[in-house]
C-alpha cells in the first residue's frame, strides 16, 4: 500500500509538471526564439536554438524614426508609475469614506459604484474619447492617468472595502477619544493596516496599465509618446516585412518589469487577497 502511494504521488507530480511545461512553451518558445536569426524562428521549433545571435536585441532596442525603446519603456514606466500612486490614494480614500463614515444616499453611491464593475469598458469609449478630445487631451498622458486620480477604478475600492470593514471599529472608537479626526484616523490607523491591499491594488495596477494595449492606442498617436506596447506593435507590418526577431527580443524585454514586481512583492500580494475575503 505504501509503495502503491508513492508510485500514485509521483505520477500525480509528474502530470502536473507536464501541464506546467506545456503552459510554459509559449513563453519558453518566445524567450527561445528572441535569440534565434530571422530565418531559423518559424523554420527551427526547438527550444534550444540552433544558431544564437544578439542582434534582434540590437536592432529592436533601436526602436522607431530615430526614437530608441528606452523611450517607450521611460513613457510605460511614467504612466505606470502615476497610475499606481493614484489608485492607491484615491482609492484608499473612497474606499474609507465608504466603510468608515456616514453621508445621504451612501448605499446608493455605493450600489452605482458595484454597476461600473459590471459595465463594459467599450460602452463608454465613445464619450470619454470626446470628452478628452473637447479638452486636448488627446497624444497626452492625461486621459490614461487622470482618471486614475479621480478613484477611477471601482474594483480596488471594492476590495479595499472589504479590508477596511475586517479592521475593528473599536480601534476608530479608540482614537476618537483621543481627539483623532477622521483624516488622522485615516492616516494613523486605516492605512498602516490597509498596506497589504495597498500593494495588491498597486501590482494590479502597474500590470493591467503596463499591459494595456487599446487604451494607448487609441490616445497615443505620436511616436515619441509611444508605450513598449505601442512600439512592440510598430514592430510589425502587415504589409510589408516584419523584423520578427526584433519583436520577440522586445516582447521579452517588456515582460521582465512584470515578473521582478510581482515576484518581489509576491508574499504581500498573496496576504492582500487572502484578507480581503476574494481568496
Amino acid at each position: 500500500m505504501i509503495r502503491t502511494s508513492t508510485l500514485s504521488r509521483w505520477t500525480r507530480h509528474a502530470l502536473i509538471a507536464a501541464l506546467g511545461l506545456i503552459m510554459l512553451y509559449p513563453v519558453l518558445w518566445l524567450l527561445s526564439s528572441s535569440f534565434k536569426p530571422n530565418t531559423l524562428i518559424f523554420s527551427d521549433t526547438s527550444l534550444w536554438p540552433k544558431e544564437v545571435t544578439l542582434d534582434n536585441y540590437v536592432n529592436g532596442w533601436k526602436g522607431l524614426q530615430g526614437i530608441s525603446f528606452a523611450r517607450f519603456f521611460a513613457n510605460s514606466a511614467q504612466i505606470s508609475i502615476l497610475s499606481v500612486l493614484g489608485n492607491i490614494v484615491t482609492c484608499s480614500l473612497a474606499a474609507f469614506a465608504f466603510a468608515r463614515l456616514q453621508f445621504r444616499l451612501k448605499k446608493l453611491w455605493f450600489a452605482l459604484m458595484l454597476v461600473t464593475i459590471m459595465l463594459p469598458y467599450h460602452v463608454t469609449l465613445v464619450p470619454q474619447y470626446i470628452l478628452y478630445n473637447k479638452l486636448e487631451w488627446i497624444n497626452t498622458f492625461l486621459p490614461l492617468v487622470i482618471p486614475k486620480w479621480l478613484a477611477h477604478d471601482s474594483f480596488f475600492i471594492l476590495l479595499m472595502v472589504q479590508f477596511i470593514r475586517g479592521i475593528p471599529k473599536e480601534l476608530d472608537e479608540s482614537a476618537t477619544m483621543d481627539g483623532c479626526s477622521q483624516w488622522q484616523i485615516y492616516l494613523r490607523i486605516v492605512g498602516p493596516l490597509l498596506v497589504p491591499a495597498l500593494i495588491t491594488t498597486a501590482i494590479f495596477t502597474f500590470m493591467w496599465t503596463w499591459d494595456d494595449f487599446f487604451s494607448q492606442m487609441i490616445y497615443l498617436n505620436k511616436v515619441d509618446l509611444f508605450t513598449v506596447q505601442l512600439g512592440i506593435r510598430s514592430l510589425f507590418d502587415p504589409s510589408g516585412e516584419s523584423d520578427w526577431g526584433a519583436l520577440l527580443a522586445m516582447s521579452v524585454l517588456s515582460l521582465v518589469p512584470i515578473m521582478a514586481i510581482f515576484l518581489s512583492f509576491q508574499k504581500y500580494f498573496l496576504d492582500g487577497i487572502a484578507t480581503t475575503g476574494l481568496k
